[in-house]
Order: structure tokens, then C-alpha cells, then sequence
């Protein structure tokens, strides 16, 4: 009992940690850009344009990543960021240096360990039964 005890609690902290990080050092700035008078230059990996590339990526960064904290719906807002983090990581920072990819292979690696192991015993999914699939 107490293995599952420390799991969770793990889960817990990559939750609050990434999610928390997440938001604080890239979705809110990038929200803030969104919203100002700034003009938009922003990768456009998928053909749909600089300006909604920027908006699924400010999704995932603040909204994705604050559920993520709350454990609400917590595998399925790590796919957006799992996405995120692949783009950051295999496009935007495909050609540069590993330390440069580091960071984003860092969140991806925590985004798909949340993924497979749900957002535990402390995530709001548990408390109202949702992450039963």
C-alpha cells in the first residue's frame, strides 16, 4: 500500500512541476503575445498558418497544462503537449545543438509518462471517477 502511496504522490509532483513550469515559462507569454497588438511570427509546422500554429500551441501550454495540474481529464490533455513538445523539439529544434533540444525532450518524456500512468490518486479524475478507460 504504501508503494502505491509514493507513486502518487510522485504523480502528484510531475504533475504540478510540468504543468506548473509549463505555463509560468512559455504558455503565459506566449498567451500574452497572442492577446497584445504584437505581429505574429511563429513556426508553422503543420500548413495552417503562424497565427493558429501559435493558438494550439498557447492551448496546450496554458489550458492543456493547467487541467494537467489539476489532474482533470489528465491523459487526455498531455496529447496536445505531447505534440507540442515533439514539434519543439523535432522541428523547431530539430537542426540545433542536443542542449537546445534538451528542454522539450525533457517535458515530452514527462508528458508520456503522464500519458501511461494518468494523473494518480490525487488528480481530480480520481476523486470524480473520471480516468476509467
Amino acid at each position: 500500500m504504501k508503494d502505491n502511496k509514493t507513486k502518487d504522490i510522485g504523480l502528484l509532483l510531475l504533475r504540478l512541476v510540468f504543468g506548473g513550469f509549463m505555463i509560468y515559462g512559455h504558455g503565459w507569454g506566449k498567451l500574452m503575445r497572442v492577446l497584445g497588438d504584437d505581429p505574429i511570427t511563429f513556426s508553422d509546422p503543420f500548413g495552417i498558418g503562424p497565427e493558429m500554429s501559435l493558438w494550439l500551441c498557447v492551448f496546450a501550454e496554458t489550458l492543456c497544462s493547467f487541467l494537467l495540474m489539476l489532474g482533470l481529464f489528465s491523459r487526455w490533455v498531455t496529447i496536445p503537449l505531447i505534440v507540442t513538445m515533439g514539434v519543439a523539439a523535432f522541428y523547431v529544434h530539430g537542426d540545433d545543438s542536443f542542449g537546445k533540444m534538451e528542454k522539450a525532450l525533457l517535458y515530452l518524456a514527462a508528458y508520456i509518462s503522464l500519458f501511461f500512468m494518468g494523473g494518480g490518486r490525487y488528480a481530480l479524475d480520481n476523486i470524480l471517477r473520471r480516468d476509467k478507460w
